[in-house]
Order: C-alpha cells, then sequence, then structure tokens
C-alpha cells in the first residue's frame, strides 16, 4: 500500500475524527503500519487461521480489540460512538479489522492513547513506545526492525 495515501487517507482523517491527531500520532501510526503488515503487504497474520491471530493493516488481536472496549470504551461513550460509527453497521471485530481500515487505524490508536506517556517526536521514540506498549516485551518485533521497516516503507 502506498505511505503516502495511507497517512493522508486514512490515517490524518481518522485521527481527526477521533480528536487524537498530532504530527506524532500520525507518524506513530504509519510507522506501526509498516512495522505491522509491511503498510499493508499482509492484512492477516501468517500461519494462522480462524480467529487467532492478528488482523488489519495494524495486526491486531481480537482480545486486544475486546479489551480496548471492554475496560476504556465501555466508559468513554462518546469516544466508542465515533469508533462505532467508523466501523459500520453488522460487521464483526475481525471483519473490520481486517478490511475496515479507518475502524482498525482507530482502535491502534485508541491502544496508544491508554498509555499515559506522550508520543515523542522522533524515530528513533516511536519506535520505543511502539515496542513497549504495541508489540510489548514479549513480542518478537524489535526496535531496529521497526526503524527499517520505517525506512523502506514510509519513504
Amino acid at each position: 500500500m502506498n505511505a503516502k495515501q495511507l497517512r493522508e487517507l486514512i490515517i490524518r482523517p481518522t485521527l481527526h475524527a477521533l480528536n487524537m491527531w498530532s504530527k506524532p500520532a500520525e507518524d506513530l501510526m504509519l510507522g506501526t503500519a509498516c512495522q505491522e503488515s509491511h503498510c499493508g503487504k499482509y492484512i492477516r497474520q501468517l500461519g494462522c487461521s480462524g480467529t487467532t491471530g492478528a488482523f488489519g493493516v495494524w495486526q491486531m488481536e481480537i482480545a486486544t480489540a475486546r479489551d480496548i472496549y471492554d475496560n476504556y470504551l465501555r466508559y468513554r461513550p462518546e469516544l466508542k460512538a465515533a469508533v462505532e460509527h467508523l466501523r459500520g453497521a453488522g460487521q464483526s471485530i475481525q471483519d473490520a479489522l481486517t478490511s475496515n481500515l479507518a475502524y482498525a487505524c482507530a482502535l491502534a490508536r485508541i491502544k496508544y492513547y491508554r498509555d499515559p506517556s506522550a508520543i515523542p517526536d522522533g524515530l528513533l521514540g516511536q519506535a520505543q513506545i511502539w515496542k513497549r506498549v504495541y508489540n510489548t516485551a514479549a513480542g518478537k518485533g524489535t526496535i531496529d526492525e521497526y526503524m527499517t521497516n520505517w525506512a523502506r516503507y514510509a519513504k
């Protein structure tokens, strides 16, 4: 997927719709897509089937999406309504994460938003927050890999 179009046509409008836009947040969302799915090359985690694994450009697991609903959006009805508006009527979480770019972007942004740390301006800081918040210490991804994928796909 073209990174410039992903940024301008999906990420930026989605973050504005959620009132969660900032330049660092936009960069982090693009970087996350570059790392997680090679900027849209993969929309399903390789080697997984059914409801297991991660889905979409931001490679989110269903359990993570449910946690966002149960432990965050549940207490923020206006934000939940905005997310549900992006989701569309009748679309399951799995289908929406897989095929609905704005919805998947919104949930990925909220995953980061729940963390109390500010999103850093620079690439290294964003790679570090991706590793800590999105990939976690148990994840296989590395900070160096994030930075390499940013250079490969975001430019």
